[in-house]
């Protein structure tokens, strides 16, 4: 019976530094798991000089094997190039600077092996990073957690392992900006979850330091992918401001009853809040119509099927789908 092929996906930009110890660290990992495997680095248009660091690495072994963007696309959009040139039964992505361990994969590859088809790291602790990072990385994902439509887990990253079928899966979402790290929840399917502790950048400088686009790209994704929160709160806003406009008025209009002047001024503030209450909820409003549009257009498949019992294939409707749903659909024996 042949060995499962298991390939490592590396999205990566300027990582000369690492990849020589990262590639000699999974090389050594693997020797002890009985499975084929393949080193795919997606290289982000870097600018360094990891593209003759990896030629010289394929020389040593070629299960090394490197895609170049045609121009700097992003991390995730990495990932989804890398995932698309796999061949594994079992795929891993993860990033190139040594945060996440190399030897953490065996854990993942035994819960695939007891049937998971997404199983995620959950980081126990994150050693090298400032305490204002840590705090702002921990508040930032509890507030993606209780507004998401979904249960995303906890200090959850981008290092997980993906059966085949959930890799073809997550392939036939069609979402610019994706966020990773909830679409895989979101394919629902058999998940796990690996604790580990999340060890310091093995060498060179974070590309997520905390004063920077990425991270704040980041927490806007999460927020946005799976939540309309920012919508309701705007309209839970308004109705506040109506029920405030509503109370000023009659402090207002109160010293008329005993034939004092109106409060003009109270008066004021009262109309000027309840215009300011109704723009408001007029845009919480248009904002539902758009969010109905918007979850229409990102085009998301409306259910992701993970086995059938007693149909024929006739009764399946996987003509309808691209040849990647055919064999997600087939349970893995």
């Amino acid at each position: 019976m042949p060995k499962p092929l298991v390939s490592v996906v590396l999205s990566f930009r300027n990582e000369a530094e690492n990849i020589p110890t990262l590639t000699a660290r999974l090389v050594a990992m693997f020797v002890s798991q009985d499975v084929e495997y393949e080193l795919l680095f997606v290289n982000d248009a870097s600018t360094d000089h990891s593209v003759s660091v990896l030629l010289t690495e394929r020389q040593r072994n070629p299960r090394v094997k490197l895609l170049n963007m045609s121009r700097r696309f992003g991390v995730a959009e990495g990932v989804l190039a890398g995932l698309a040139a796999a061949s594994g039964d079992a795929i891993v992505y993860m990033d190139c600077d040594l945060q996440d361990p190399p030897e953490v994969i065996p854990q993942l590859l035994e819960r695939w092996r007891d049937g998971a088809d997404v199983v995620h790291t959950i980081r126990t602790r994150r050693h090298g990073e400032g305490a204002l990072k840590m705090t702002a990385t921990r508040l930032a994902y509890r507030i993606i957690h209780y507004s998401s439509t979904i249960d995303l887990p906890v200090d959850g990253g981008d290092f997980k392992l993906l059966s085949r079928r959930a890799a073809n899966q997550l392939l036939r979402l069609r979402e610019s900006d994706p966020y990773l790290r909830g679409l895989t929840v979101w394919l629902g399917l058999n998940q796990a979850f690996v604790p580990y502790e999340r060890a310091a950048r093995h060498a060179g400088l974070s590309h997520f330091p905390l004063v920077s686009r990425n991270p704040w790209k980041t927490f806007v994704l999460g927020v946005t992918s799976f939540s309309f929160v920012p919508i309701y709160a705007c309209i839970a806003l308004a109705g506040a401001g109506l029920i405030a406009s509503l109370l000023m008025l009659m402090v207002a209009l109160a010293p008329a009853t005993a034939g004092a002047p109106v409060d003009r001024g109270t008066a004021l503030m009262a109309v000027l809040t309840f215009f300011w209450a109704t723009t408001v909820g007029a845009i919480g409003i248009v904002g539902l119509y758009i969010a109905r549009i918007y979850k229409d257009v990102r085009a998301r498949p409306a259910y992701v099927l993970q086995s059938t019992i007693g149909l024929s294939e006739g009764d399946r409707h996987e003509d309808r789908a691209p040849a990647p749903e055919a064999e997600a659909i087939a349970p893995r024996t």
